[in-house]
């Protein structure tokens, strides 16, 4: 139920505001609004206010179906506009004001990601401290120096260096290194309290093209230091029948020494020969106690890979860190935060366009959903966040020079700028057709994806 709540709230919001964008400009340039609508379908509210602009009369509508929404202006390709109204019609407006009433709702969705991420940033997140955990093994990091326990304290691209608040910071950070195939430097001070030391995360071997699992495992930074502890303990699994219990801490694994627990999950993964579970010692302190264990995990299927599985929760919370900004550090945060993930937006899509990153990477409602849920469940900051970062991808989507989207129309007024001529009724249902079958292709894709990633 949370999930559901969760995610037509967050369509309501974005589809509410981007038509808002689109009608609070078509106002101020005088055209007349006939309706704002939020949703299709069946009408399940509707409402005209007594107090609107002057010569408007706009009817607004909640409808039954909520992906997606318009806002239907008095227009002489959609019917007869009496004379005198004429000049309130949207096709009879000059360029600058037709272009400008198309973009808002884009930017109306760009404007609220700045202000979530503002509001994020003066609320403050708690999120785990930039402290490493031990890299994967043949990893980027690894190869890099890295070791584990390292404390990353500011980080950048080309010799700018600039502060790393959490370890959620240093991984959007890594993430635009590995999409945009450029190297990382960091600057981090070592668990024995040495000096600052520079290092360099050479992300520009990757290629990666998926932003996923698999690309932070080829950089080797999966997680934040944490204690290697066991957690919950779940019933009848490979933990609980080995004799594991909550609290206990893993000090070796065979002739292994475990110093946290990203490298004792790591471990577990390996614990695997030939697809058979491999039966193992572990060192463990319980209660002030050194205890031996016979630990058999049991196998299960990733992809096309096996790993080892316990069945318990591993590795102690991380230490954390509260990361707030003040009035004006918060909001211009805000500013980079959008442009940055507007900027890796449009370069994903170049991306999937000319076969440099997997479609894999599209998403569509059923993901969204989940997202909804899970982002909802953590709590109002990280809610935010998530419809910071859907507006971004709405905002963006729509100023793609495709068809049928906001930023065709722009496409077509800037053709109409250039040669003086309006783009022919012939043409321009060719382009919508066209622009139709594509946008119904992408929509295939991410629902394809949806499926995939949740039911696969």
């Amino acid at each position: 139920m949370l999930t559901v709540i969760a995610f037509v709230v967050a369509l309501g919001v974005l589809i509410a505001v981007h038509e808002y964008g689109h009608y609070r400009v078509a106002v101020a340039c005088g055209v007349k609004v006939e309706r704002f609508s939020v949703g299709f379908g069946k009408v399940l509210l509707r409402w005209q206010p007594k107090r609107q602009h002057p010569g408007q009369q706009t009817e607004f509508v909640i409808g039954a179906f909520p992906l997606g929404g318009y806002v239907k202006m008095l227009d002489e390709r959609e019917g007869p506009v009496a004379p005198e109204e004429r000049h309130r019609a949207f096709n009879t407006q000059p360029l600058r004001s037709r272009a400008a009433i198309v973009a808002a709702g884009p930017i109306a969705n760009l404007l609220l990601a700045v202000a979530l991420y503002t509001a994020v940033n003066w609320i403050g997140v708690e999120e785990p401290v930039a402290r490493l955990a031990r890299p994967v093994a043949a990893s980027l990091a690894e190869a890099a120096g890295l070791r584990g326990g390292e404390h990353i304290t500011r980080a950048g691209f080309d010799g700018d260096l600039t502060p790393v608040q959490s370890f959620e910071d240093l991984r959007w950070r890594m993430t635009q290194g590995a999409l945009d195939s450029r190297d990382l430097t960091l600057e981090v001070e070592g668990a024995d309290g040495k000096p600052a030391r520079q290092l360099v995360l050479p992300l520009s071997r990757m290629e990666a093209k998926d932003a996923d699992p698999q690309m932070f495992r080829k950089i080797g930074l999966l997680a934040p230091l944490t204690r290697p502890e066991i957690g919950e303990v779940m019933a009848g699994g490979a933990g609980e029948l080995s004799g594991l219990r909550k609290g206990d801490l893993v000090r070796a694994i065979g002739d292994t020494a475990i110093y946290d627990g990203q490298q004792l999950r790591e471990v577990i993964r390996a614990s695997v020969d030939g697809g058979q579970p491999r039966t193992q010692a572990w060192q463990i302190q319980r209660a002030g106690q050194s205890l031996t264990l016979e630990v058999k995990p049991e196998v299960r299927e990733e992809g096309a890979v096996k790993v080892g599985r316990i069945g318990a929760y591993v590795g102690a919370p991380p230490d954390m860190v509260t990361v707030r900004q003040g009035p004006v550090d918060g909001v211009w945060r805000g500013v980079v935060r959008t442009w940055e993930m507007s900027a890796l937006t449009v370069r994903m899509m170049v991306k999937m366009v000319t076969g440099q990153a997997s479609l894999k990477n599209l998403s569509g409602p059923l993901t969204i959903a989940d997202y909804a849920g899970k982002s909802a469940s953590l709590g109002l900051t990280q809610y935010l966040i998530f419809l910071a970062v859907i507006s971004v991808s709405l905002g963006v989507l729509n100023l793609m020079p495709l068809p049928v989207l906001d930023g065709g129309h722009l496409m077509y007024y800037l053709w109409e700028g250039l040669t003086g001529k309006s783009v022919s009724d012939a043409w321009m249902e060719r382009l919508q057709r066209g622009g139709v079958a594509l946008l119904l292709v992408m929509m295939s894709v991410a629902l394809f994806n949806d499926v995939t990633r949740l039911f696969g």
